[in-house]
């Protein structure tokens, strides 16, 4: 086998299946190793804690319930029972407006800060202090001027994803050749006409590295800003499925989000890989 990438492909398979060997064993009756399970604990979750018996599930009852949630992924039986596929629609319908309301501020401030001395000195301060500022801090907040909490989770997911992207713009526009920059003026092109032509294509890659940090920490806020608010949402959905002691959903949640990520964060690499150009 030649190519790297089967031979990738090869590794992480057997990693997983080793992975989910050591996890069956670890949670077989006898031979845990690991502290003896809460009577209590054991109690909530409605299960006998004979001999050395876990309350976790182990990969075949998680497997298990990942099928049960794909058969049926968009059900609507109330406010607390929806299916999966309906509580990861809404948490990314959320994600991508909070996310394009971020793109269409910070990347066109970022634009000015890039190419003004003056504008990024006047910036830079409000952009230090807001930017260290967890997103969930905004949340109360949100929650008290907005008063609506599925837009404070879409506010949420605006105010974290700026910041990357204004950043990562400011800095590829100012990192622009100023032979290009001066090649364009000699020919007398305009400022409009410079800008797209070519400051645009050559901060696009760096523009599309913020894009793609300010995705993955947007996915991960709408989780535990979900969590907070309630309602509907694959965050929602984790949280619930804790109170209903369901440890297997839990864990078949938390493998979507990250599938979810991933996938987000391989979507943008596509776009950065056509943007990217040899020098």
């Amino acid at each position: 086998m030649k190519s790297l990438g089967a031979r990738a492909g090869l590794l992480s398979v057997l990693l997983f299946l080793a992975f989910c060997a050591l996890w069956q064993i670890a949670v077989t009756p006898g031979a845990s190793t690991g502290p003896a399970l809460d009577p209590e604990y054991a109690k909530l979750m409605g299960i006998t804690t004979a001999g050395s018996q876990s309350a976790m599930p182990g990969p075949l009852d998680v497997a298990g319930k990942l099928w049960d949630n794909l058969k049926r992924p968009f059900y609507d039986n109330g406010p607390n029972d929806k299916g999966l596929g309906l509580q990861l629609l809404y948490s990314i319908g959320r994600v991508f407006i909070g996310y394009a309301l971020a793109v269409l501020v910070a990347v066109p401030i970022g634009f000015l800060i890039g190419m003004s001395p003056l504008a990024y000195r006047a910036l830079d301060p409000f952009i230090q202090v807001l930017k260290p500022i967890s997103p969930l801090a905004w949340m109360p907040l949100a929650l008290y001027t907005i008063k609506d909490s599925s837009l404070s989770a879409i506010f949420v997911i605006f105010i974290c994803s700026v910041w990357p992207m204004l950043i990562n713009t400011a800095f590829g526009v100012g990192a622009v050749r100023k032979e290009w920059l001066n090649v364009a003026r000699t020919l007398e092109v305009g400022p409009w006409r410079r800008a797209f032509t070519v400051i645009l294509p050559a901060a696009a890659p760096t523009i599309l590295t913020g894009m793609r940090i300010s995705i993955g920490i947007a996915w991960l806020v709408i989780v535990a800003a979900e969590m907070l608010v309630g309602g509907t949402g694959i965050g929602y959905f984790v949280w619930n499925e804790w109170n209903n002691l369901s440890i297997a959903n839990v864990i078949v949640g938390i493998l979507l989000i990250g599938v979810v990520g991933m996938v987000l964060d391989l979507i943008l690499a596509r776009f950065q890989k056509r943007v990217t150009f040899p020098e």
